[in-house]
């Protein structure tokens, strides 16, 4: 594939799923015989453009008309786990024919457009778009759960039943268990373990997309909802121990009421 130098083309990022269910995916996509496999890494190349697919759930197209996304995207939905209720997109504007490989706003400049040189751009720009899911979802959960560290502050318990607090227990410790699960995501591919030429080209677009500083504010996100996990934790374990207590002295009291009734009847 050969593109005119300074010529702009489009670049979309998109993140459809949690994951792929990527075996079969691989055989549909390399049975054409215009993709390529890198280290669990899709290449496929049409006649106008490429595209670049990643396991975690994520498409990188490169220079692709939209009838050729929507096919691919189609194909994408078959095989997608968990699939987003809406997939995360991103925009960006690249071309080749560069002195060097960059980002300026939202333009990429590359040397060239070859298979590996767009693949390890591609990793930068997935990294950053499933790292914008993970942003939302942990942001979604700590509004949907203020309330608690509020009414805390301002009672000193929750009004939240036995079973509300659970639940509420339950979607904390889930979504913190996901997005730690997905943080090896974040580090620096394997990808560039066969391919160390390459990630030079990688970090200037993980620079960019500040992987590293977003991935150190996601870290206080997490530890943002653990405390809130912990709060809710101690206040359950609080109002246990005080409907004990509170158990313990209506039978304390029931029995001396007894004792004292059969000392007045026995007197």
């Amino acid at each position: 594939m050969t593109i005119e130098a300074k010529t702009l083309y489009p670049c979309q990022v998109v993140c459809y799923a949690d994951s792929f269910d990527f075996s079969p995916l691989s055989e549909v996509l390399m049975s054409s015989g215009r993709a390529a496999c890198y280290r669990e890494v899709l290449f496929v190349e049409l006649e106008e453009g490429s595209c670049v697919v990643f396991p975690f759930g994520v498409t990188v197209y490169w220079n692709l008309r939209q009838e050729s996304i929507d096919y691919l995207a189609a194909l994408m939905a078959q095989h997608a786990k968990a699939a987003l209720d809406e997939p995360e997109i991103d925009h960006f504007i690249y071309l080749t024919g560069c002195e060097k490989n960059r980002f300026t706003h939202a333009n990429i400049e590359l040397i060239n457009d070859e298979p590996l040189s767009l693949m390890a751009i591609s990793h930068a720009l997935a990294q950053s778009t499933q790292l914008s899911v993970l942003e939302e979802q942990a942001r979604t959960t700590i509004e949907e759960t203020s309330a608690i560290p509020r009414k805390l502050a301002k009672t000193g318990s929750t009004s939240l039943s036995r079973r509300e607090a659970a639940m509420m227990r339950g979607q904390l410790f889930l979504t913190k268990s996901e997005i730690l699960l997905k943080y090896e995501l974040l580090d620096t591919p394997e990808f560039f373990w066969e391919y160390p030429e390459l990630q030079p080209t990688y970090e200037v677009g993980a620079s960019y997309l500040e992987l590293k500083q977003r991935t150190e504010m996601l870290s206080l996100k997490l530890e943002t909802i653990h405390e809130m996990f912990v709060m809710l934790a101690d206040d359950l374990k609080h109002r246990h121990s005080s409907m004990l207590e509170w158990i313990i002295i209506w039978l304390i009291a029931v029995e001396i009421v007894i004792f004292l009734v059969n000392d007045f009847i026995l007197a």
